[in-house]
C-alpha cells in the first residue's frame, strides 16, 4: 500500500479520539461567551500555514480558544432559542458515524446505515399514526426539511392540476409559522399567503377554508406543531378537514414541538396529524440528538421521489426500487445523520424518550405555575408545550436586555428577550430533562 502524503496519522486519530471521549462526559461551561474575530485571531494566531502547525497545536487552539468561544447548548440552564440536549450515547455515536464515513445517499453504498435510520424513522411514523408505507429521510435541519417537503407539494400539485397556474403557485400559513417557510417560498418562487390566527395564536380550519377557496393556486398548507416563539400547536384536526375537502397538501412543521408526540400528556394536541401529507421534526431539538438532524417524512414517499430524484449518466446505475434517501429531499451527497438518534433509541428505548419529553413538559408547567402565582411576574400564555412566555410589568426594553446579559455572563441562565404582541417579553424553552424547576424559579426571583 503506498504511503499517504499525509503521513501516519494514527497518533493524531487517537489524540483527537481521547479529547472527544473526554468531552462527551465533561460538563460544559454554561456562559454565553461569544468573542470578537479580533480577540479570537489574537489568541488563536495564524493556524493555516504552508507547513502546518501540527496536530497538537491545532487541537490546543481548538480546546482552549475556539470551543470556549461557543455557547453550551446542553447546559440545563440554557433556556434560550430552542437549545439541544443530546444523550451522551447520541453524542458518542456521532463520532462513530463520522469515523465510519458512510455515504448515506443511496442504498447500494450505505444500506446498513440507511436501514438503521429507517428504524428510527419508523418510530416517528408510528407516533404520527401513519401507514407502514410512509417513509422519509434525515436532512440537516428544519429549513431544509420544510423546503424539501414544500417542493414535493408543489411538484405534486403541478402533476395533478396539469401544470403551473397563470398567477404562479402559493402556500399558506399563519404569521406565527417559522421564518423558514417564508424563506422556502422565496426559494421556490411561490407566494406565501398569511392566514389570520385565532385568539390563542393558532391556524384553524375555519380561517383557512375561505383562503383556500379564494386562491386555487395554493399548493400547500403549512401547519405548526409547536411554534418556536410560543410553543403553540395549530388546530391540526380542522386544518386536515379543509385540506382533505379541497385536495391541498398538508405539511406539518414540528421541528421543535413534534417531539411531544412521544408524550402521552400532550398527544391530544396533535389530533389530525395522522392525515398530514408531510412532517418534520428536528432530533437535535427535543429528541436528544446532536446537531444537525431533521427527520423528514412523507405519507406517500412516491410523490417525494417523483419530485426529488436526480438523473444523470453517472446515476443511471442506481437501483430506483431501493430506499435511496437522495430521492427524498433536496440533496444528493449526505452523511447518515440519523444514526446518532438510532443508536440512542436502540440503547435507551423509546420509553425513556417519552419519560424525558414528559419531564420537560412538567418543568414548563411548574415554572408557569410559579409565574402565574407570583407578585412580580405575569404569565402571558398558558404553555401548550414547553415554551413559557412571561413579562415583568413595568420594565423597559433596556432592563430586560441588561438582566438577560447579566444572567448569561454570570452563567446563571440563558434567557433571551423576545417579542410577543409587539412587546418585549422573556421566554424560556425547556427541552433538557435535567433542567430543574426549582433552580429556574430561584433565578426568576432576581427579577423582583
Amino acid at each position: 500500500m503506498p504511503e499517504s502524503p499525509f503521513g501516519d496519522e494514527t497518533g493524531i486519530a487517537r489524540m483527537v479520539g481521547d479529547w472527544a471521549a473526554e468531552r462527551v462526559v465533561r460538563p460544559t461551561d454554561p456562559k454565553s461567551s461569544a468573542r470578537t474575530p479580533e480577540e479570537l485571531h489574537r489568541d488563536a494566531g495564524v493556524t493555516i500555514t504552508h507547513d502546518g502547525i501540527g496536530a497538537e497545536a491545532a487541537l490546543r487552539v481548538f480546546d482552549t480558544v475556539l470551543v470556549p468561544a461557543t455557547r453550551a447548548q446542553d447546559d440545563p440552564m440554557n433556556l434560550a432559542y430552542i437549545p439541544s440536549a443530546p444523550t451522551r450515547a447520541a453524542v458518542a455515536f456521532d463520532l462513530a458515524t463520522s469515523a465510519a464515513n458512510v455515504f448515506g445517499g443511496i442504498w447500494e453504498a450505505g444500506a446498513g446505515a440507511i436501514f438503521a435510520e429507517n428504524e428510527a424513522l419508523a418510530w416517528i411514523r408510528e407516533l404520527l399514526g401513519w401507514p407502514s408505507t410512509a417513509g422519509g429521510t434525515f436532512v440537516s435541519g428544519g429549513t431544509s426539511g420544510n423546503l424539501s417537503a414544500l417542493h414535493a407539494a408543489r411538484a405534486t400539485a403541478r402533476t395533478r392540476r396539469g401544470g403551473r397556474p397563470e398567477q404562479g403557485w402559493a402556500i399558506v400559513c399563519a404569521a406565527s409559522a417559522h421564518s423558514s417557510i417564508r424563506s422556502a417560498g422565496s426559494v421556490l418562487d411561490v407566494d406565501v399567503i398569511p392566514v389570520p390566527q385565532d385568539d390563542r395564536g393558532r391556524l384553524t380550519g375555519a380561517a383557512l377554508r375561505p383562503v383556500l377557496e379564494a386562491h386555487p393556486e395554493i399548493c400547500a398548507v403549512v401547519a405548526s406543531a409547536g411554534t418556536t416563539n410560543t410553543g403553540t400547536v395549530d388546530e391540526l384536526d380542522t386544518i386536515a378537514d379543509v385540506c382533505q375537502d379541497l385536495g391541498v397538501w398538508m405539511h406539518v412543521d414540528g421541528a421543535y414541538g413534534g417531539a411531544a408526540l412521544a408524550a402521552p400528556s400532550a398527544r391530544d394536541l396533535f389530533r389530525g396529524i395522522e392525515r398530514a401529507d408531510s412532517f418534520i421534526v428536528d432530533p437535535h431539538k427535543w429528541l436528544f440528538a446532536p446537531y444537525d438532524s431533521c427527520a423528514l417524512l412523507y405519507r406517500d414517499p412516491e410523490l417525494a421521489r417523483a419530485a426529488h430524484s436526480q438523473h444523470a449518466s453517472y446515476l443511471d446505475g442506481i437501483d430506483r426500487e431501493a430506499t435511496n434517501p437522495s430521492d427524498l429531499a433536496i440533496h444528493l451527497s449526505r452523511r447518515a445523520r440519523g444514526l446518532p438518534l438510532w443508536f440512542s433509541l436502540a440503547t435507551h428505548g423509546t420509553a425513556r424518550y417519552s419519560e424525558s419529553v414528559e419531564r420537560s413538559l412538567t418543568t414548563a408547567r411548574e415554572v408557569a405555575a410559579y409565574i402565574r402565582g407570583s407578585e412580580h411576574l405575569r404569565l402571558l400564555l398558558d404553555p401548550m408545550l414547553s415554551v413559557v412566555i412571561f413579562d415583568r410589568p413595568g420594565w423597559s426594553e433596556e432592563q430586560y436586555t441588561a438582566w438577560s446579559k447579566h444572567m448569561a455572563i454570570t452563567g446563571q441562565v440563558l434567557c433571551l428577550p423576545t417579542r410577543f404582541q409587539d412587546e418585549m417579553v422573556l421566554r424560556l424553552a425547556f427541552v433538557n430533562p435535567l433542567t430543574e424547576s426549582a433552580q429556574v424559579v430561584e433565578v426568576l426571583e432576581t427579577l423582583r
